[in-house]
């Protein structure tokens, strides 16, 4: 049975979502000052309901990771992702005049929802600009938190996009792959986990994955409805898993998705939705793409990850 939510809105800044004396989310919208991070709202930490973080937050190696984030790491020459962009036969350069930002428009609702306020739910307007100022996409952005259980241990955030192209020519998507570099398809939304889940086992269905980094490389690039990672904490005798899901509607998305996944030298995740191949959005089209993240205590099995996701409906 889900358990009653809190908000906290500390308005021009972040919303806070808890259970009971945890925090399970914070999502930030207030812009971090250093353009080259791409300015944009993110959510950190993420915790679960035993309180241990599951995100990492502009870490030593990569100054741009922030929890998770929605992100484009090539967008018609842009990089709405942050930090170095991706030259093919150059390596990655610190290009400032090509970081984009996302601008935060407004909130239309900020709601606690059902009898027992179980779910909160945020929709959000942004604006995606490219570095010389010039408005190039509108974003409306749901962001649920819902499914707290503290006897499965685990709850959900539901993360939804939908995006209009506002600029006269097409939007072009692509990845660091798109550009020339092997398996680094990186795009999309984007987990960042913190220091002490490197290592991690990475799962997927049917058998798929394995441990550590050897179950990365077998995810790596591959189409599956989910895929959980799951490791071993530090200064506890306790594991946590992580488990990211396609919505149904995804397939019938404008671009298939792959999976991004890396377990050393950095625990990383994303629902890139150009790892291979480019796509493009015409001037004055849309697209929509719908994830959930469950956050759960304890190490999650393939049976274990099948039997909440088919008891928890989109």
């Amino acid at each position: 049975m889900s358990a009653p939510l809190t908000v906290t809105h500390t308005h021009g800044e972040r919303i806070s979502v808890a259970c009971g004396a945890v925090e399970l989310m914070a999502y930030v919208y207030r812009p971090d000052p250093d353009a080259f991070e791409s300015r944009k709202p993110y959510a950190h930490p993420l915790r679960t309901l035993a309180g241990r973080t599951v995100t990492g937050y502009r870490p030593s190696d990569h100054r741009w990771h922030k929890g998770l984030q929605m992100t484009a790491s090539h967008l018609s020459g842009q990089n709405f992702w942050g930090g170095n962009s991706y030259v093919h036969g150059r390596g990655y350069l610190p290009l400032r005049d090509r970081v984009g930002w996302m601008r935060h428009d407004g909130f239309d609702a900020v709601d606690v929802l059902g009898p027992d306020g179980d779910r909160v739910r945020m929709a959000e307007r942004l604006t995606w600009i490219e570095n010389g100022g010039r408005e190039w996409a509108r974003e409306t952005r749901t962001v649920e938190v819902h499914s707290a259980d503290p006897e499965e241990g685990a709850w959900a955030l539901d993360w939804s996009i939908h995006l209009t192209n506002i600029r006269a020519e097409p939007l072009v998507f692509g990845s660091p792959t798109t550009a020339g570099r092997e398996m680094a398809g990186y795009t999309g939304l984007h987990w960042r986990g913190p220091r002490d889940l490197t290592g991690g086992d990475v799962l997927g269905p049917g058998g798929r994955g394995g441990k550590g980094e050897a179950g990365a490389a077998a995810m790596m690039g591959t189409r599956a409805p989910w895929l959980a990672f799951t490791a071993e904490r530090d200064g506890a005798d306790a594991h946590t898993t992580l488990v990211f899901a396609h919505a149904p509607g995804n397939e019938g998305a404008i671009h298939a998705s792959h999976w991004f996944v890396r377990s050393e030298p950095t625990p990383v995740v994303a629902f890139s939705w150009a790892f291979f191949e480019e796509f493009e959005l015409p001037p004055g089209e849309s697209f929509a793409y719908r994830y959930r993240v469950v956050v759960a205590d304890g190490a999650w099995d393939e049976g274990r990850v099948e039997s909440w996701l088919g008891a928890h409906a989109w």
